[in-house]
């Protein structure tokens, strides 16, 4: 009988997956093709990166998707669903990351049709993980299709957090995201001042995102400049989502 349990319910499987993780990377037409290379192998990198690596083995792996975003109608799949719990299968996952090429150019930045899009892919999860989370990048506000807030009203993002990463190009980009983009629980925003910052501000977002509430808050900045701490958005009283 012993035998009989351990063959249909083998110990990985007894785990709760602790996080489904969505990166959604803007590269829209304000993103140049220097800017792209740097954005691609920053994420590479920080996927790499031993403290990465040390969260995702802490909370017994997660599982992960990507896809790059612009105009829209313009997702584009860089890695579908894979679970990520050792050094190895990280690894992979950063080389097809930084394998695939850019799909779009020429569009504008349709930050909500993103993240309708992002649920979407979290919905397809191949396992209901304790945390959902989409990871956005971008440089910009949006400007082509709904508004964040729209997409929040009229979508289920239920019990979903979305934090962004913030390359300040424009100074007024971050407060935006901030105010209109980051939401659920623990949301946070993560500044960087250039791409050539993005590994060390991604490797900074995903271990938060990975550790979740067991994670110390990075506002000391430890880490690196101070110009890369992250802020949390207060919510608004009556309204514990966001």
């Amino acid at each position: 009988m012993a035998l009989l349990v351990l063959l249909l319910f083998p110990a990985s499987a007894a785990k709760a997956c602790s996080l489904a993780l969505v990166l959604a990377v803007d590269v829209s037409a304000s993103i140049t093709e220097e800017e792209y290379e740097l954005q691609q192998s920053g994420i590479a990198a920080a996927l790499k990166h031993p403290d990465v690596i040390k969260a995702i083995e802490t909370v017994d792996g997660i599982w992960l998707h990507g896809f790059e975003w612009s105009g829209r109608y313009q997702q584009n799949t860089l890695l579908d669903w894979r679970f990520l719990y050792d050094e190895a299968s990280v690894s992979a996952a950063g080389d097809a990351i930084l394998a695939t090429e850019r799909d779009h150019r020429e569009f504008m930045t349709s930050l909500g049709s993103a993240l309708v899009h992002a649920t979407d892919v979290l919905s397809t999860a191949p396992e209901h993980c304790d945390r959902q989370v989409i990871d956005v990048s971008a440089d910009g506000i949006n400007n082509e299709g709904d508004d964040p807030l729209v997409a929040y009203a009229t979508h289920d993002f239920a019990d979903v957090t979305v934090n962004a990463l913030v390359i300040r190009k424009e100074e007024r980009t971050f407060g935006y995201f901030v105010n209109k983009v980051i939401t659920g629980p623990g949301a946070f925003a993560q500044p960087i001042n250039t791409y050539e910052d993005y590994t060390e501000g991604m490797v900074r977002k995903l271990v938060r995102e990975i550790m979740g509430l067991g994670f110390a808050d990075l506002q000391s900045g430890d880490l690196g400049h101070a110009g890369t701490r992250s802020f949390a958005r207060k919510p608004p009283s009556g309204d514990s989502s966001r």
